[in-house]
């Protein structure tokens, strides 16, 4: 979906002129020592004029922005995340930046840098779940307002049934679905969020005090470990992809905003195509296992 009009040829800033603006909304320092952000790939004296938004630089999302024409994408994941010693196209990173190269479309990317970033990441994500008053789950040590996460709250309490519900009408679909941890009777009032991979942040959910952590990527024993926690709160767990993807609107948007400032536009898109890895999910049927809700019921009918 676009989210400006085409812009006429004299007023496209140069590659050079995106990755300035780009760089002063999601600070190439702020991302971590690990990550790899920034031009993947493209002449910083050529034009743009159209800016393709996407999580994963993947082949699907190379073919969209040559359909479209794109000058440019902006991926949230790094194509290269560890060092490498060739970029031949017989493998499939290899394969992207061929074909990126060889249709002049530049490659950027905001890693870690927009995770952090306010807005960013995971204030996208808070606010297509509704929530308000925005803060950091783990603000930065150097910027209070900027940080890992954030914690926010609903309009009204509603139960852990009506909010994994709202969950899942908010986000774009995978098949991975939402999956929950806690009594879906609960009252959720205050939530907290992490675009991304979570639970390395769940025990700042609960010192918070928050009644609901959304976050993705949510493994046995974190998870496990977390839930036996008398005031944990309850557990929504959600695609990687899908947790991401809503940044992708506010980034295309004050790019274009911040642009306009200069003088210069650019035509954006959000990319569409679902590029989380996986494609088909399949409830267990088996009725030889009693689930924790199960248990919860039987306990509620002998009380």
């Amino acid at each position: 979906m676009s989210t400006s009009a085409v812009p006429n040829e004299s007023a496209a800033p140069t590659l050079r002129e995106v990755v300035e603006v780009l760089d002063q909304l999601y600070d190439p320092s702020w991302a971590a020592d690990w990550d790899a952000v920034g031009l993947v790939c493209g002449d910083p004296d050529a034009p743009v004029r159209r800016v393709l938004f996407a999580v994963d630089p993947v082949r699907e999302v190379a073919d969209e922005a040559i359909a479209w024409s794109a000058d440019l994408v902006v991926a949230h994941h790094p194509l290269f995340l560890r060092g490498v010693h060739g970029v031949a196209a017989i493998s499939p990173k290899g394969s992207v930046v061929h074909r990126l190269i060889k249709h002049e479309v530049a490659l950027h990317v905001c890693h870690t840098n927009a995770d952090v970033a306010a807005p960013g990441v995971s204030d996208a994500l808070g606010h297509a779940l509704g929530l308000t008053d925005l803060r950091p789950l783990d603000p930065h040590p150097a910027a209070p307002q900027l940080g890992t996460g954030r914690i926010g709250s609903l309009a009204a309490p509603e139960s852990l049934r009506a909010f994994h519900d709202r969950v899942a009408r908010s986000l774009p679909q995978t098949a991975h679905g939402v999956r929950v941890a806690g009594d879906l009777d609960r009252m959720i009032s205050t939530v907290a969020v992490c675009g991304g991979a979570g639970d390395a942040y769940l025990h700042l959910a609960r010192a918070a005090g928050v009644d609901a952590y959304v976050t993705a990527d949510l493994r046995h024993h974190p998870a496990s470990e977390a839930t036996q926690h008398p005031e944990a709160p309850a557990l929504v767990d959600i695609a990687h992809w899908a947790s991401e993807w809503p940044w992708l609107a506010d980034a295309a948007a004050r790019l274009g905003d911040a642009l306009a400032r200069r003088g210069t536009t650019v035509e954006t898109r959000v990319s569409t195509i679902c590029t989380d890895p996986w494609t088909v999910h399949v409830p267990s049927t088996s009725d030889k296992i009693s689930t924790r809700q199960d248990l919860t019921r039987q306990e509620r009918t002998l009380r």
